[in-house]
């Protein structure tokens, strides 16, 4: 259920200007790429340990953009 609210709100939203830093170590420069490679991993395999992180990164993504 997560996921889907998530692609729903990245399907409307104003996008952001590029580049966007996430943190000091991870800056966005495409935003459509940055979508895909989150995902389609985890629409592959949304139980997965190893793609908690992407998760964490579009919900860093959507509380930037929201703030905004």
């Amino acid at each position: 259920m997560e996921l889907q609210e998530l692609e729903e709100f990245f399907k409307n939203c104003q996008r952001p200007e590029m580049p966007v830093f996430l943190n000091q170590a991870t800056k966005v420069l495409d935003f459509d790429q940055f979508l895909e490679s989150h995902f389609g991993p985890l629409r592959a395999n949304p139980e997965s340990k190893i793609n908690k992180p992407l998760l964490a990164r579009l919900k860093l993504m959507k509380l930037i953009i929201e703030s905004n």
